[in-house]
């Protein structure tokens, strides 16, 4: 049985996953039922222009988890008056404010990723509402998922851990290695599996285990792609992107072709382990054809996206999708049933898994 999600505001995701065949219920058939709530918080700081698409992402993530409960996702923003006219209408139209999901509690936070102007992340307009989140989370929430940029900030604030800008970017379709096979968050997980990347900046395994985090998943060519926090749940960074639909790369990779037509980038070099040699050929040819066109002074052709969306594969969704199970798994067992309250009687907050308390009796 799949953990529905509740369509408890009118945002229009839930009627999109649902049309996809997703299981989303309705409000008043989910009072009904007398099923356990989980409540998750997901601040979207996305860019205008991927701000729905990481919604959905995400929300089709928590939904697709097998656990017996009714999930109620509230996406918020905190960057909302920096936004262009759409963007800042649609969240407040769909988005809650963040004061009031503060003062009635969340069970679990996903914090996204944004795509910084500064190089300097404290500069950033959402660096101080984003600092009032997470301290507010790590004193009121069972369990933070950081993506990405998030990680990266967690890991500034809270161990002094500064990133690096890498000397190019890393993007791509990635392979990895499962570490530490005990860890319940990666439990039945293949020891090898697939996931993207996609970021300029970066913090190395040496970075994240200086720092005390528990590095669970990592690559050779790309570096962590999942970590925890020392007590194994209270923070859960990503530096990779579980949440990539199979095309999402493939939309990048067109955005940056755009802008090199435009003469404000170079052309893009391929995501790495991602197009097959003949998309890439094709790839190529397009290129040429779009040089041809510039040189010419004629319009540029248009780029083959649906044609290429046939060839692109999704390898990492299913390891995704049982990472966000067993999150969320791990966080029904642990939460409070009271959306307002830390965790259940008997937890300890700085050893939620029971983790240090078990090596104790190891050492003993």
């Amino acid at each position: 049985l799949n953990m529905p999600l509740v369509a408890h505001s009118p945002l229009p995701t839930f009627a999109r996953l649902r049309e996809e065949g997703s299981e989303v219920l309705e409000l008043d058939r989910a009072l009904k039922q007398g099923i356990r709530e989980l409540h998750i918080g997901l601040l979207n700081m996305m860019p205008d222009a991927a701000l729905q698409a990481t919604e959905r992402q995400f929300i089709r993530l928590v939904g697709s988890c097998n656990r017996i409960a009714q999930l109620f996702v509230h996406p918020f923003a905190v960057d909302s008056n920096a936004r262009g006219a759409e963007a800042k209408s649609y969240i407040e139209s769909y988005y809650e404010d963040f004061d009031a999901l503060a003062a009635a509690g969340l069970d679990a936070l996903i914090i996204t990723g944004a795509n910084p102007v500064q190089e300097d992340l404290t500069t950033e307009v959402f660096w101080e509402p984003l600092l009032e989140v997470l301290d507010w989370a790590r004193e009121s929430v069972c369990s933070v998922v950081c993506s990405c940029l998030a990680t990266h900030a967690d890991l500034k604030v809270t161990y002094g851990v500064e990133r690096t800008r890498l000397p190019e970017k890393r993007w791509g379709v990635y392979s990895h290695r499962v570490l530490d096979r005990t860890h319940p968050l990666v439990s039945e997980i293949n020891t090898r599996f697939d996931a993207p990347h996609s970021h300029v900046y970066d913090l190395s395994p040496e970075q994240f285990r200086e720092a005390g985090v528990v590095v669970l998943a990592e690559s050779d060519e790309a570096g962590v792609h999942l970590a925890t926090s020392s007590d194994g749940l209270r923070f859960v960074y990503f530096q990779g992107h579980p949440e990539y639909d199979a095309n999402s790369l493939l939309k990048e990779y067109k955005r940056e072709v755009g802008r090199a037509a435009a003469g404000t980038r170079d052309h893009p070099v391929f995501p790495a382990h991602y197009f097959d040699e003949p998309t890439r050929a094709l790839l190529d040819g397009h290129r040429a054809e779009i040089m041809a066109a510039v040189n010419a002074g004629t319009a540029v052709p248009e780029f083959p996206e649906a044609e290429l969306e046939l060839y692109v594969d999704n390898t990492w969704a299913d390891t995704g999708k049982a990472m966000f199970n067993n999150w969320l798994g791990l966080i029904y067992q642990l939460t409070h049933a009271d959306r307002a309250k830390l965790f259940m009687s008997g937890v300890d907050p700085d050893d939620p898994l029971g983790l240090r308390a078990s090596a104790d009796r190891v050492r003993a």
